[in-house]
């Protein structure tokens, strides 16, 4: 039920324009966003790689409403591209084609990002192409792979699937016959029982058979949970198999599951933590609040401690 009071309040618009233009409200976003600026983010990115974590950097925001709004989004990416390159950061990027214009013009959008995919390969980087609402799924993996099939993109572009789709499966299929990084996850939107799974059960039972899979594909995946029971199953699997920490890597959000975070790096496993930024950010904020309520109650407490 908390569940989907949290999604519900994700999509209240009035609450959206107070929360993100109150200074209350930018101290509770503070927990799992690491600021408003570029900046800000690679000063968390800095942290992170000096604790062993690389990083993953999101600009927060979606459904752009015009043209020059996107490309102002695709902008402020070279830069941070720019920033990681010359501060020589283990890190890279993640975005929403909404955010790059999609539902404004998908040409347009397919340009920025294309072109987003060519600054990363020229400085070794990677672009995470990230999973939005159903009404998306199609039509981000077809984008995913029709940039992953442009001369020198391989290798330097990747999606993302959530294993509560009932179509995760297939979807992984495809996306691994064509050697395509994934970033598994579980899924943090409102979908109805037809396309995906409701029972946490079968979300977690996709999600374990789905990692098991990446995890033995020989391509390298991020494997994206909190679940310190899953890990823990993902972490023996490997080890029964003889494949190697360095073949794959656990992700993370950030200001979440610290402790744990820090408890895998000491034992050798690949940590990729996820980093957002921006003013955009309680969408995000309160699908980490669906995802684990008791997070509430947390930032409840630090507020009234502070």
């Amino acid at each position: 039920m908390l569940r989907a009071v949290f999604i519900g309040l994700s999509e209240n618009k009035s609450l959206r324009h107070f929360a993100e233009s109150s200074a209350m409200g930018r101290r509770m976003s503070s927990r799992f966003a690491a600021g408003l600026e570029v900046k800000d983010a690679v000063a968390a990115a800095k942290k992170l790689n000096a604790m062993g974590a690389t990083v993953s950097i999101d600009n927060l925001g979606e459904n752009v409403t015009n043209a020059a709004e996107a490309r102002e989004s695709a902008k402020l990416y070279h830069d941070m591209l720019d920033e990681l390159s010359k501060d020589g950061l283990k890190a890279n990027i993640s975005l929403k084609l909404t955010h790059m214009g999609l539902d404004v013009d998908p040409a347009l959008c397919h340009d920025l990002v294309s072109e987003l995919v060519d600054h990363a390969v020229k400085i070794d980087n990677f672009v995470r192409i990230d999973m939005e609402g159903s009404p998306y799924t199609q039509k981000t993996l077809d984008f995913v792979h029709e940039l992953h099939r442009i001369p020198g993109h391989s290798g330097h572009v990747g999606a993302v699937i959530q294993s509560y789709m009932r179509r995760a499966e297939a979807d992984v299929e495809k996306l691994l016959s064509e050697r395509i990084r994934i970033r598994l996850c579980k899924g943090a939107y409102k979908e109805p029982a037809d396309i995906a799974f409701q029972q946490k059960s079968e979300v977690d039972a996709n999600y374990v058979k789905l990692a098991k899979t990446l995890i033995k594909s020989g391509v390298y995946h991020g494997i994206a949970t909190h679940d310190e029971n899953i890990i823990n199953e993902l972490k023996q699997f490997a080890k029964a198999e003889s494949i190697p920490a360095s073949a794959f890597e656990f992700q993370m959000l950030y200001g979440v599951r610290r402790g744990l975070q820090e408890q895998l790096i000491k034992e050798g496993w690949g940590l990729r933590v996820y980093v957002p930024f921006g003013t955009e950010w309680y969408p995000y904020f309160m699908r980490r609040l669906a995802e684990r309520p008791a997070n509430a109650l947390f930032i409840a407490k630090n507020m009234f401690r502070n």
